[in-house]
């Protein structure tokens, strides 16, 4: 890996001006050609498998982006998907309060490493006590059993009630000593901010992100999703064809874990913001902070379509870090009731992918890691 330790995390930024120094100096004259072909590999895919539709953006600091949609909002009825239909990003929207939270941080509005009780006292009196930081939430590293209580997202209990049965659950472990994914213990980090800043979660990511971002059609919650006809509805498969599914509001709970809804266009942008390209809304020094490798994720290690390919694996502040054929990757998917995404950094690289489809399939992932080794070798090829 390129880095795994304290010390190199600030050398990303410097590596990082290095590169786009480079980049504005010098085109890729290739790059075109290369996007445009997977473009068509994945609408081939899609069309094989009747995908009823899609949405990739693909960014290069040496080129322009490069959006491609594909398909109908429905499979029935429904309009073209342009590069401002909205999908469900699910747990990509993870990206976003990791992003948020090392924002925060380094602009010294909040403290990472802060009991979580001293915003929300009410831990003090669980097993936690003041020993779960804010890390720890942002990192899956609470040490509650994996995904607890996500059944209760999908009941008709609110929020708040949810984090009340949460805290009377004994974990498995001490802060810190093992990974346990989460989304109701994740989506603290909106209750942590509220407390820190007196602004609310949606207030923040209007005002830290999509606004300076012109990201447009980037919004958080269900009234926003629905507010016009321009969204991509969820679908699930029948036994021989896709059908529409209803736009569930549960997961919309969990805001920070699975609430915002983007285009085509806003992945682009959120994309070039990770590549540094937006230093005054997100610093390299945040962009460092929220990569740091905190938790160790070692079944990542042996998922089926990349357990060949995978050196190492860990989670920072809303992202994965990966070590893939010794390329550094920062990445999350989602997958929510008729949704799936995925979102992949190339830091040194400074290429950003983005797969968002309005269907329920695994192919999302034969998809991503096609593009994450053609990518590899066309920058390997270029360097002999």
């Amino acid at each position: 890996m390129k880095y795994f330790n304290t010390l190199p995390f600030y050398f990303f930024a410097v590596l990082l001006i290095g590169t786009h120094l480079q980049a504005s100096a010098s085109t890729d004259p290739d790059w075109e050609a290369f996007v445009k072909s997977y473009g068509r590999y994945t609408e081939k895919k899609l069309k094989i498998k009747k995908i009823p539709g899609g949405a990739l953006s693909i960014v290069n600091s040496q080129a322009r982006d490069y959006i491609h949609t594909m398909g109908n909002t429905k499979v029935r009825g429904g309009q073209k998907i342009n590069p401002h239909t909205r999908f469900r990003l699910a747990s990509v929207s993870k990206t976003f309060a990791g992003s948020l939270a090392a924002k925060l941080a380094n602009e010294q509005r909040l403290n990472l490493y802060l009991p979580v009780s001293y915003y929300l006292p009410d831990f003090k009196q669980t097993d936690y006590k003041d020993d779960l930081k804010v890390f720890h939430i942002l990192s899956h590293s609470s040490g509650l059993v994996p995904n607890a209580y996500d059944n209760l997202i999908e009941s008709r209990m609110g929020y708040k009630d949810i984090v009340e049965k949460l805290l009377n659950v004994k974990p498995i472990c001490d802060p810190g000593d093992c990974y346990g994914y989460q989304n109701v213990m994740f989506s603290l980090i909106d209750d942590v901010i509220l407390k820190s800043t007196n602004k609310t979660y949606i207030q923040w990511l209007n005002e830290a992100f999509f606004t300076p971002l012109e990201m447009n059609d980037a919004s958080l919650g269900y009234d926003a999703m629905v507010q016009d006809n321009n969204y991509a509805h969820p679908h699930v498969r029948g036994k021989k064809r896709w059908y529409s599914a209803r736009l569930k509001k549960n997961y919309y709970k969990v805001a920070p874990a699975a609430g915002v809804n983007a285009s085509a266009s806003d992945m682009a942008i959120w994309l070039n913001a990770q590549l540094g390209q937006y230093p005054s809304v997100l610093s390299l020094d945040a962009l460092a902070t929220q990569t740091r490798p905190y938790t160790h994720t070692k079944k990542e290690r042996y998922r089926r379509v990349w357990r060949e390919h995978m050196n190492e694996a860990y989670y920072g502040l809303g992202w994965r870090v990966y070590d893939y054929d010794d390329e550094t990757l920062y990445y999350h998917s989602g997958w929510v009731q008729g949704y799936r995404s995925d979102l992949v950094v190339f830091p040194h690289l400074n290429v950003g992918f983005s797969l968002i489809l309005n269907a329920e399939t695994g192919l999302i992932n034969e998809l991503t890691t096609e593009f994450i080794d053609r990518l590899l070798a066309y920058k390997r090829g270029k360097k002999q």
